[in-house]
């Protein structure tokens, strides 16, 4: 895959530019526990942080969580700052995505309230021409709101132009395949520790990405 074959580039950020230092989401997640009266295996708060597919919402329901009580309570104990000083660009995202050619933009479903202070403490604000930050307005991916959203935002929706959607989870593949863009799967961890049903002949091999690579280097 060259990058000249796209008029355009939509990058996921948490799992694929980004990621958090392990201590964190232990920490973050043992706060939540508190607070909803419930326990989290380290494991299991690394399942809920990346919350891989459908992987999230099997364990919330598990555990008899509802998903919007979750939502509330992990918000609340989310500090933008303590966030943001926790979280570390991968280095291939910082020798691949400054040398893309054409617009590019983020599709997350990090809040705006996280996301900013996160591309402002790495200072990476300027790598992008448009950043969509998912709602329930938007849509969550795999819904293509966001993704239309975003590429109206960089001028290029609707109008013959050649797209590609890059993320690290099922959701982002599908959004990127409902809005009509190829996809990219880039790897980032070993899933089936996380869930034994992502193991590679399960879901994360079968989500249908149009390529599969274990770094932005492969790109």
């Amino acid at each position: 895959m060259d990058s000249a074959e796209y008029d355009f580039w939509l990058l996921d950020l948490d799992g694929t530019l980004v990621d958090i230092e392990q201590p964190y989401i232990y920490d973050v997640f043992e706060k939540v526990g508190q607070k909803l009266d419930a326990s989290f295996t380290d494991r299991e708060a690394e399942l809920l942080w990346y919350g891989i597919g459908q992987a999230r919402n099997d364990l919330l329901a598990e555990k008899l969580i509802e998903r919007e009580t979750f939502w509330d309570t992990f918000h609340e104990i989310e500090q933008p700052e303590t966030r943001a000083a926790a979280t570390y660009l991968y280095d291939d995202a910082s020798s691949f995505v400054p040398e893309l050619d054409g617009p590019v933009g983020v599709v997350t479903h990090c809040q705006e309230y996280l996301t900013r202070p996160v591309l402002s403490a790495l200072d990476i604000e300027d790598w992008f021409d448009t950043v969509v930050c998912c709602t329930d307005e938007t849509g969550w991916k795999p819904d293509p709101e966001p993704v239309q959203r975003a590429m109206d935002d960089l001028g290029v929706g609707q109008n013959g132009h050649v797209g590609v959607l890059v993320g690290d989870d099922p959701q982002d593949i599908g959004a990127a395949q409902n809005a009509g863009l190829d996809s990219v799967h880039v790897r980032r961890r070993v899933y089936e520790r996380l869930s034994p049903r992502l193991r590679d002949e399960g879901e994360v091999l079968s989500m249908g990405a149009d390529r599969r690579v274990s770094t932005l280097r492969n790109l």
